[in-house]
């Protein structure tokens, strides 16, 4: 494909200043509301070896890796997750940290695939860890998070749905079926291909209520009352006990009273493989795909050399800016933004004024154009300052709004009446 030096790759994107300020401060609510739940942030390189983000392929991301060799002759990758690194930190690093671990991150990673509406080749995701409990309790704190996460940044009209991996692979694991037919199931289990999955189950041995099951599992989706009927349609121990593991799980979250946002999709299946138990996804009405993802992952850390098990979730930042844009949620910012002019007969008199003023808390730029004082307010407005001010002296100003056009008052007058909004602009 022919691309010219003023383009950027396919699947990558420019963030202009608005939504550069918009995506910062997303990430700021996210990984502040994270460390108010007691996790810690982790950084990890933005490229690893290929051998640690493929770990195996249990992940199943090894085919969408960017893949390059360093001068050396290693095999390198671009990160295509952020829950691999960290396993790889908690395996190599963290083994004789107390647990539970509880970490947090903002990162972008990168994967190889077509890009479309809400798929991109560098991405940006927020997201927690919580490792070393396999406890119901850290599920469904995960879980709670993912909604409170979703609420924090303002965006209506979601939902988050839970599944279990084991309650599907428990039919699965019937010795009437070769390795071949599970993953075949599996894959049209996964595309929704509902033709090719009952062609597998008639030429199958499997029991005729378990052949039912598979087939209605799209189905068994809702509230908690989806868990009582899967439970008693449950055949084998691995898919009950998958079901009680549920079950406590949404009795926490009612006990958090966040049920609301909750459903149950016991449909739910992973393209990533490392998922063992309860999986999630979050989505909203405005949206044709998941804005958040996550689940139980206790056979991925094992990957690296040590047992630990662990459960998580990751949200997709530009697509919940892209939701948020679409439902008109984005909080009005503050303008805090202030010109101020130069003044030619005492030129360090504008810059001390504006240390002053960045001292209190105001972002304030230093007009360096050579402009007439129309031109300047014309370029103020334009540019979306809230005041132009003029020093007359570090105690005296000259200040003008659009609205309100120029007044001379004291420099602590002004911000005292900025700050009880008791001044006209």
């Amino acid at each position: 494909m022919a691309y010219t030096m003023m383009q950027t790759p396919r699947g990558t994107k420019d963030f202009l200043p608005r939504n550069a300020e918009r995506k910062r401060w997303m990430e700021a609510v996210l990984v502040g509301l994270f460390r108010q739940w007691g996790y810690r942030e982790i950084i990890t390189p933005t490229m690893e070896f290929y051998d640690a983000v493929s770990a195996g392929d249990v992940t199943g991301l090894a085919r969408n890796l960017y893949r390059f060799f360093e001068r050396e002759g290693d095999l390198l990758a671009l990160r295509p997750d952020v829950t691999t690194p960290v396993a790889r930190v908690v395996a190599t690093r963290l083994q004789d940290t107390p647990k539970p671990l509880r970490l947090c991150y903002h990162a972008n990673v990168f994967r190889y695939a077509e890009p479309q509406a809400g798929r991109r080749r560098e991405f940006y995701q927020a997201g927690v860890e919580l490792v070393g409990s396999s406890s119901y309790l850290a599920d469904a704190e995960v879980v709670a998070l993912t909604v409170e996460a979703l609420r924090a940044v303002g965006l209506k009209n979601f939902r988050v749905d839970i599944g279990q991996v084991d309650y599907y692979d428990g039919i699965l694991q019937h010795p009437a079926l070769s390795p071949g037919q599970r993953r075949s199931m599996r894959l049209a289990l996964l595309k929704k291909d509902y033709v090719a999955l009952n062609e597998l189950l008639s030429d199958c041995n499997l029991p005729r209520e378990d052949r039912e099951l598979l087939r209605q599992l799209p189905e068994l989706r809702g509230g908690g009352e989806i868990l009582e009927e899967a439970m008693e349609r449950a055949t084998n121990l691995i898919s009950k006990q998958a079901i009680e593991h549920l079950m406590a799980v949404y009795e926490v979250l009612e006990a958090y009273d966040l049920a609301n946002w909750v459903r149950v999709d016991l449909g739910m299946i992973k393209d990533i493989e490392y998922y063992t138990g309860m999986v999630l996804e979050a989505y909203t009405a405005d949206m044709g795909f998941t804005i958040g993802t996550g689940g139980r992952y206790d056979n991925l850390i094992h990957q690296f050399g040590y047992d630990c098990p662990a459960t998580g979730f990751a949200l997709g930042i530009e697509r919940i800016m892209l939701a948020l844009s679409r439902q008109q949620g984005w909080p009005t910012m503050p303008n805090r933004r202030i010109l101020c002019m130069k003044t030619a007969k005492q030129p360090g008199l504008s810059w001390q004024v504006a240390r002053k003023l960045r001292e209190y808390g105001y972002t304030v730029e230093l007009d360096v154009g050579k402009r007439s004082q129309a031109e300047t307010e014309e370029y103020a407005e334009a540019s979306g300052f809230r005041w132009l001010v003029c020093p007359l002296s570090l105690e005296q100003i000259r200040i003008w709004s659009p609205k309100a056009g120029w007044r001379e008052l004291e420099l602590a007058q002004f911000v005292a009446a900025i700050e009880e909004e008791s001044i006209s602009e």
